[in-house]
């Protein structure tokens, strides 16, 4: 894959045949991360990186962002990042990261909290955490995929972390659920040989308006305090001044 082509999915994604599976998670992504740069100041570190697919965008305006980090395992399946760590131990100071952004990360994480905790070692006292995580999504790289978080597991994950004010919000609600549902569905279930190939097309021409018109009429649920349903989570939680 081409890291520049693949960011440019990231950044400006958009509905079509082959993207039914991918196009509400990565909008409801970037959509989160744009209502969040005017938090992000400084240096940023971009924990499990990949091909760096939002550098561009936190680097932007409206965030005051100065230098970007980009930080992943040194053997992983994108491109060479700014620094390398190995899951456990981030190669950098104490206190010396202003924010840091960890897009569908946590999931993957044997030991969330150890996790947590170094981040939280490194950040700078009043520096942010600002990460995603999936909640309707199929097994992926495999086998280290771990878990899938409530918004009530990831408030007390962050507080036994010492991270303070935490603001979980859902990313999609019941229709954008059954509209990426169905769109993994029909764009994984089925092969790309034979007959299965053929119906996959079919059912794609059918699924992408019904796809459309249930992400144009949705809307995510403003609290967690019902049975409700989302595909996903952000959040920012902040590391205390004192």
């Amino acid at each position: 894959y081409s890291p520049v082509k693949t960011n440019r999915n990231y950044q400006s994604p958009h509905l079509a045949f082959n993207t039914l599976d991918l196009y509400i998670v990565r909008k409801s992504i970037l959509q989160v991360l744009k209502r969040a740069l005017p938090l992000f100041r400084g240096n940023l570190l971009d924990v499990g990186c990949g091909y760096m697919p939002y550098k561009e965008l936190l680097l932007s305006s409206p965030g005051n962002v100065d230098e970007y980090i980009g930080l992943d395992l040194v053997h992983n399946k994108y491109q060479a990042p700014d620094l390398t760590w190995d899951g456990k131990r981030i190669p950098l100071e104490n206190q010396s990261i202003d924010c840091v952004v960890a897009t569908e990360v946590f999931e993957h994480c044997q030991n969330v909290e150890s996790v947590m905790a170094e981040i939280f070692r490194v950040l700078k006292p009043g520096g942010i955490l600002f990460f995603t995580v999936p909640f309707l999504w199929n097994l992926h790289d495999i086998p280290n995929d771990e878990y899938r978080y409530t918004p009530f597991s990831l408030e007390r994950h962050l507080k036994n972390t010492g991270y303070v004010d935490p603001s979980i919000e859902a990313l999609g609600g019941w229709d954008a659920s059954l509209a990426q549902m169905l769109g993994l569905w029909i764009r994984r279930r089925f092969s790309q040989n034979g007959c299965q190939r053929w119906l996959r097309l079919i059912l794609s021409f059918l699924g992408l308006p019904i796809i459309w018109l249930l992400y144009r009429i949705d809307s995510p649920p403003p609290n967690f305090e019902s049975p409700v349903m989302f595909t996903g989570l952000s959040c920012i939680a902040t590391k205390p001044k004192y």
